[in-house]
């Protein structure tokens, strides 16, 4: 099966945004993207904290953005203050939803287990997810980053075998989220052949999965990293936030 030729960039806003933040954030991405000059060749997500999807959900109404979630509960419903289902995140249209990203594994002690719990409860609700992968700075001295990531995907791969054509992954090394590093293109290529490798080991559809570099992509370094045959689109945090420095991301992506 041949590749999938869109890519996809999704924002990862974080716990930033306000009611009025985020409606000029959304407001100018649409008019940049309503452009004539603006080739809109790839998918886009936006996944704004939980408070604000309702609101974000309305201002994307009609537009060729999809919604996405920051994360999903592993459980279905019941006494689990605080936690969102993924029906509830399906009710307000979510397409997309951020899965075992390194902060909350870092946090909220997410284990590999519960990552792939999330997998599949966002895979039966018909939410497409982002599953997140990634070694820290440590780990990466060490010689270890493609035994954490092999690892990481292993347990996801495990509960979800015959669905994981249906996910996204996105390769985060978690030394350069947030910290103005990133991998250079050749490290990052190197993961994701690592990936695209156990994935097709895994099913004979993998080239239907997307592949996202999600550790500080921006629009300087975006094209460049875009450019890697492994490489199917962006996890973007900070640059997210700024409108013209995400249309950027999703010029080069052309």
């Amino acid at each position: 099966m041949s590749r999938n030729p869109r890519k996809l960039v999704a924002g990862n806003w974080k716990m930033n945004g306000s009611l009025a933040a985020n409606q000029a954030l959304v407001q100018d991405l649409l008019a940049g993207i309503g452009q004539p000059e603006f080739d809109m060749t790839c998918d886009v997500a936006v996944c704004p904290p939980a408070p604000y999807l309702a609101q974000v959900r309305q201002l994307l109404a009609g537009s060729a953005i999809d919604l996405g979630a920051q994360d999903l509960s592993q459980h279905e419903s019941g006494a689990f203050t605080g936690d969102v289902s993924a029906a509830m995140l399906k009710d307000f249209g979510v397409r997309y939803a951020i899965v075992g990203h390194s902060e909350r594994r870092q946090h909220q002690g997410e284990t590999d287990v519960h990552v792939a719990i999330k997998v599949k409860r966002a895979l039966a609700a018909g939410i497409t997810p982002i599953v997140c992968v990634g070694e820290t700075l440590r780990e990466r001295e060490e010689g270890m980053t493609e035994f954490i990531v092999k690892r990481q995907m292993s347990a996801v791969i495990h509960l979800n075998g015959h669905c994981i054509s249906e996910i996204v992954v996105a390769y985060e090394p978690v030394w350069a989220i947030g910290t103005g590093r990133t991998a250079t293109p050749e490290q990052a290529q190197s993961v994701h052949a690592v990936l695209r490798a156990q994935l097709k080991a895994a099913t004979e559809h993998a080239e239907r999965v997307r592949i996202l570099y999600g550790g500080s992509m921006n629009a300087a370094n975006a094209a460049e990293l875009l450019a890697q045959p492994d490489i199917d689109g962006g996890l973007i945090g900070g640059a997210a936030l700024k409108a013209p420095d995400f249309l950027k991301i999703l010029a080069a992506s052309a």
